[in-house]
Order: C-alpha cells, then structure tokens, then sequence
C-alpha cells in the first residue's frame, strides 16, 4: 500500500484566504490498490477505543468511489474545524525492526491529527500488505507479545461478526456461510488457547484463512461508515450485556453473604439435637463465679454463628497472656442459643470463663417500635436491622456490674494479647476506636454516611469528620452511663423513623451516638479489609492485634478471599466429629 498526502498545514490558510475548496482537494490524492485488506481492528484503533466515537475509525477508501469521495475520506475534520494528525507507529509483521512516524507540530504547539499518516518534506511511507498502521495512545499492544496472535484472532472475529451483520436477513450466500464457518473455526482455537505458544500450526492456517475471507467481505461491503456504525451498535449491545451481568453478580454475592451454607445449618441443627438430650446438671458452665468480676477482661459477643464465633474465643484464649482472667459473655438469639451453648459445652475456652445467653433475657431494653424503625424504602439485608447488631447500643444496661468491657464482632480473628486496652487512659472519652480515614483523602467521612440536607445533621455533625470502625472497641462503661447515651440512642431512632438521616445499618447510628466521644488507638490494634480488599499488604496482616473480615466474603464463605481464608482456619478443629459429620472442610 502506498500513501501520498501533502501536509495539510498549508491547506487552512489556504482556505481562509478564500481559495475554492475544489482546487484546495486536489492538493490531496489517496491511491489504494484494488487488493486492499483491512488491518486488524486492534491495529486501527486499539482494543480500549472500541466504544469510542465513530470519528476515530479510519475510513477505507474503495477503487470503486467517486475521486471527490476518495478525497473527501482521505481527511477526517474534527468538530473544532482544524485538521489533526495521530502520533503513528509503523510495525510490519515478522519483523522486529519499528519505525516511527513523526506527528507535525505547527507553530502553536498544536499537534496535527489528521485520520490518514502524513510524510513530511515530501517522504513517502512504503508499507507491505502485512504491515499495519498503529495508533500510539498508550494502550496499543507490543508486537512481540506472548498473546499477539491470540489478540489479532480476536479482532478478526469481531471484524467477522460486523461483516456478517451486513448481510440481509435469512441470507445464506456462500461468503455468508464461509463467514460463520471462520467464526465457528476461530472461536473454538480462542476457547483452547490463551497465549501464542498454545496455539497449533492448525491455529495459525485458520487464522490466515480468516484473514482471506475478511478480505473478500471488504470487498463485498466497502462502506466503512456503515462498518463503524455496526462496531458502535455491537459496543453498545457488549457494554449493556456487560452492565446487566455486573447487576446480576453483585446480586449473587449479596444473596450469597446473606445465606447461611448448608454445612453450618447441618452443624447447628446437630448440636441442638444434642443440647436437648443433655440432663439440667450438664447444661451449666464451670468458673460462672467470674462472670460478674470487675476487675477481669471480659469480652462481649453478639452472634448468631456457632463456628464464627468459636473461632474469636479460640483465637483470643489462644493470644491472650493471662487466659485465665478472660471472660466471654456471648449473646445469641433463642434460634441458635442451644446449639451455642452445646458447642462451648463440648469445645470450653479453658482457663477461660464463658457466659452465653439469650437476646430474649434482653429484649426489654429494645423499644417496642425497633423492628419498623429500619425498614426503610429498599432496604431487605437482614443484618442492617438485627437486634443482635444494635444490642451494642445497651452494654450499660446488659451489664450493669462492669465498668469496662470490649466488643468483639463475630467475623474477627485475635493474634495479639488485648489487655492493655484494659489499662489505658481514656481520658474521658467513651470508646476505643481505630479510624477508617487517611489523611488527605476525602472518602470515609461522615458525609458519606449522613445526610447533610437535613439542618438537625448539619448543625449537630461536621461533614467531615472521620469514620471509624466497629468490631474491636473498648468501653468504658461508667463514662456511657454518666454522659447517658443510650437515651441519644434512642432520640435519633425516633428522628430517623421520621425522616431519613442516614444510611442504613448500625455503624452510621455508632458515629452520631459516640460523635467527639471516641479515643483513637493505633491502626495496629485493628486491621480491617479481610473481607473485601484483596490489596492488603501481609506484615499489615500479620502485625495487627486483630484482623476484621468486613465485607460480604467472610472466612466461612465459599466467596472468601483465599489467601486471607488461612489466618481463620487455623482457629478451627477439621477433626471435631461435627464438622465432619456436616461435611465441613478447609
């Protein structure tokens, strides 16, 4: 192929000056052979630009148009008016050698990016039938890659496919036919392939049988603005496709972390069977003397997950320096409550002490209208209105005989003894937290929770304030009753029954409740993440006091992420006879 142009930086004061443009276009001639092929859509315009403006397709010109057509798709305007010009690369097939081809500056430091490659000072650009022009814009691909061929056989099924999409309906001509039978041969190679060494010398002949039969359907269909309306329509179709499958995947997921797997229902449903089988004298705990003793490190959890919540207290005994001052009092609603019991009865955290009862011993402290005060419009997570997720709001009131006590939420793993929490300073403040947000970023903060249109939120809150973090937190207890938040509690349930304040879930309620009432701890002590953020650094890990699976992929889930999925299982007996009986594995 053989392109001449002139450059067109003459061409628009020559236009101005009032030149006709009928003498300015003859300054332009394109000659292509009648053989012209194609090139690959990757070479035209890059995979990424795909979706982009039919503008950025390069026009084919055909042996069979008028001379002014020819001249008129040799230049393609942008809407500004001014003639451009691409920076271009040059690469020819089977050879390493490259050449690049120099983008035209003009004296306004305005690049010319004009559709068609420009030689300057009258050089002319020989280029094989192989060769292809490039657009270089950062995303092109390396000649030589390990998936260059597998790349090119992708843009000749696209090409394949828009040309088939030319053909008249219920058509079945023998380029038709030969076209579907290329696509067919092509798909199946793509599908036992994902890099060049896979493909056969088969592989290769079909895929340079593609490339004759794509020539024939250029020359069967040579409108090119007709081709780049289809590439826009079939983009459209593939990015619709792609949204709705996004759609339905999240959905999965959430359906999915909402679910209980069918091995823990089996778990609990067979220790509740042995639960009832026990005689009253074998249902008690030993060390409930402890329970009720101050000056102990006690731990409150709220779970209605039996195996979740063995693997906190194992991993905490298992941490902690002095094992034996540790106290659990452990919340379940009355569904799960045998089975909880029955666990801790067969499995106890020995030299520890453990406590486990029912919501339904605490369901007076809720008010009556709980339940109807988070069902907000489009709201169906059960999690966001769990008692059991709100109970935190009254630690004063379930344990009226401490003054400290820290909350463990079920989807954390203990790695380092916690005791020191016990003997910090809090200096007035409420609760020990560690603080989602990084200085100088804008996410996690308060707006992203509250709804800053409401004046009450506006006058009581700082929109940017930062977020912080339940799951590990320390109470100090006497500070709660003596500032009485538990009645802030309740005050802002009933204003967000009336209007909405803010989003759903008990952490937004946690950051109005203790606002300007939190101590910060260092990020070390909590490290959250495990759950959604498949980016976490492993001495950030394995550093921290305590590790949160936050998110929807929690441990126990098939879903989890699997190199975060060890620092739980380690805390779990494969070999309990339960486990194996409920088929539940690693």
């Amino acid at each position: 192929m053989r392109l001449i142009v002139r450059s067109p930086r003459i061409l628009l004061p020559l236009l101005l000056l009032g030149v006709p443009f009928a003498i300015v276009s003859g300054l332009l001639f394109v000659n292509l052979p009648s053989d012209f092929s194609p090139p690959s859509l990757s070479n035209r315009f890059g995979r990424k630009e795909l979706g982009g403006e039919g503008s950025r397709l390069v026009k084919n010109v055909s042996p069979g148009h008028s001379a002014d057509s020819m001249r008129l798709n040799a230049i393609n305007m942008d809407i500004d008016g001014r003639l451009k010009e691409p920076t271009g690369t040059v690469y020819e097939d089977d050879k390493s050698h490259i050449e690049a081809v120099p983008s035209s500056e003009n004296e306004g430091g305005e690049l010319n990016k004009s559709n068609v490659p420009i030689s300057t000072k009258g050089e002319k650009l020989e280029q094989s039938d192989k060769a292809t022009v490039r657009e270089d814009n950062g995303g092109s691909r390396s000649q030589n890659g390990p998936k260059e061929k597998i790349w090119e056989m992708e843009d000749q099924l696209i090409m394949a496919k828009a040309y088939l999409r030319f053909a008249p309906p219920g058509s079945n001509s023998h380029l038709v036919r030969e076209l579907k039978l290329r696509i067919k041969e092509s798909e199946r190679v793509l599908g036992q392939a994902s890099k060049d060494s896979d493909l056969s010398r088969s592989a290769l002949q079909k895929m340079r049988a593609m490339g004759s039969t794509l020539s024939k359907a250029h020359r069967a269909y040579p409108d090119c603005p007709s081709m780049a309306s289809k590439l826009r329509a079939m983009t459209y179709s593939t990015e619709e496709q792609l949204r709705a499958q996004q759609s339905e995947a999240s959905y999965l997921m959430q359906v999915n972390a909402r679910t209980l797997p069918k091995g823990l229902h089996c778990l609990s449903m067979q220790l509740t069977s042995e639960y009832f089988s026990l005689e009253s004298k074998e249902m008690e705990f030993p060390n409930r003397d402890r329970v009720r003793q101050p000056h102990l490190y006690h731990y409150a959890i709220f779970s209605d997950n039996v195996l979740a919540c063995a693997v906190v207290v194992s991993s905490t005994v298992s941490a902690s320096k002095e094992p034996d001052k540790v106290v659990f009092h452990v919340v379940t609603d009355s569904l799960n409550f045998p089975a909880m019991k029955m666990w801790f009865l067969l499995n106890s955290p020995h030299p520890a002490a453990i406590q486990i009862e029912s919501l339904e011993n605490f369901q007076q402290w809720l008010p009556s209208n709980f339940s109807s005060a988070f069902k907000q419009s489009g709201v169906k997570d059960p999690r966001f209105t769990s008692p059991l997720n709100h109970l935190r709001f009254y630690l004063p009131e379930i344990f009226p005989y401490l003054s400290k006590i820290l909350l463990l939420d079920h989807d954390v793993v203990v790695q380092r003894d916690l005791s020191e929490l016990w003997k910090m300073d809090m200096k007035g403040k409420v609760i020990g937290v560690v603080e989602t947000c990084r200085e100088g970023e804008s996410l996690n903060q308060l707006k992203s929770f509250l709804n800053f249109s409401d004046p009450t939120i506006q006058d009581s809150f700082n929109a940017k304030s930062c977020i912080w973090a339940f799951g590990m937190n320390i109470f100090d207890l006497n500070e709660w009753r003596r500032r009485g938040l538990t009645t802030s509690y309740h005050n802002w349930l009933q204003a967000g029954k009336r209007r909405q304040l803010w989003k759903v879930g008990s952490l937004p309620l946690g950051q109005m409740v203790f606002y300007n009432r939190t101590m910060a701890l260092d990020r070390r002590w909590h490290v959250l993440g495990l759950g959604h953020d498949t980016n976490l650094e492993r001495y950030e890990i394995e550093r921290a006091a305590v590790i949160h699976y936050d998110g929807n992929m929690k441990p126990w889930l098939e879903i989890s992420i699997p190199k975060y999925r060890g620092y739980w299982n380690k805390f779990v007996n494969y070999d309990n006879p339960f486990l194996q009986q409920c088929n539940i594995h690693k």
